[in-house]
């Protein structure tokens, strides 16, 4: 019924909708009536063909202009295509599509995690703050984040998929660039992204920086120092 109003281009009386899927109208007024609720049509009452009439104006229906996209894993195309265009449209004449690319997809990263920080404000992070902070992120981007340990969280689902199956080269190196530039707008240190391809999930995990492992071992292992936890 919902492809028919569509496809009518004018408002449809319940009668018109239930013949078009061969069902009674109380059924179908019920149908119609569910679809108004979530957003999917509007209804309001009006003659049949512009004509007046004596007695009660029919209730019709049309479509109320709402997009609506529903994916199991959840999906990001729309993310990856904002990508491609804007790096299309703002590349440099020495640069080329890949890199241009890249480099927005770092910028667009950068951008929702100057945005998380801003509202947590967390203040200096450690690992574990920022494991948590990024875990955030990354749950409300579709990535389905997993804490493999404690320094580590993996990547469940690909929100690019299947698109990266079709150029795994560059949707990954997207994907590199958006979470390597989530954790530059955190401003972490303690975590890096890193390519590291599993069947069936993303290419990319997040891990304790090998910088801030090096930092933390050589602190630790100086005469008379005591290493501190930035979170503690």
């Amino acid at each position: 019924m919902h492809a028919f109003i569509r496809r009518a281009r004018r408002p449809v009386t319940r009668d018109e909708a239930a013949a078009s899927v061969g069902i009674s109208r109380k059924l179908a007024a019920f149908h119609l009536d569910k679809l108004v609720q979530v957003g999917l049509l509007r209804a309001h009452y009006e003659p049949v063909g512009g004509t007046r009439k004596v007695g009660r104006r029919p209730k019709v229906y049309e479509p109320s202009g709402l997009d609506i996209q529903v994916t199991v894993p959840r999906r990001q195309h729309d993310v990856l295509a904002d990508i491609l265009l804007d790096g299309v449209l703002t590349a440099q004449e020495t640069e080329n599509p890949r890199d241009a690319v890249v480099r927005v997809a770092h910028r667009h990263g950068s951008r929702i995690g100057a945005v998380e920080r801003e509202r947590a404000r967390p203040g200096g992070l450690g690992l574990e703050r920022a494991l948590t902070l990024a875990a955030g992120i990354l749950e409300r981007q579709g990535f389905e984040p997993a804490r493999e340990d404690p320094t580590c969280i993996r990547l469940r689902n690909c929100p690019f998929h299947p698109l990266a199956a079709k150029a795994p080269q560059l949707v990954c190196g997207i994907n590199h660039a958006f979470l390597t530039g989530m954790l530059t707008g955190l401003d972490s240190r303690t975590v890096e992204a890193v390519l590291d391809p599993h069947s069936g999930e993303c290419c990319v995990e997040l891990r304790a920086a090998r910088r801030a492992d090096t930092a933390h071992h050589d602190s630790s292992d100086s005469p008379g120092s005591s290493a501190v936890d930035p979170d503690d």
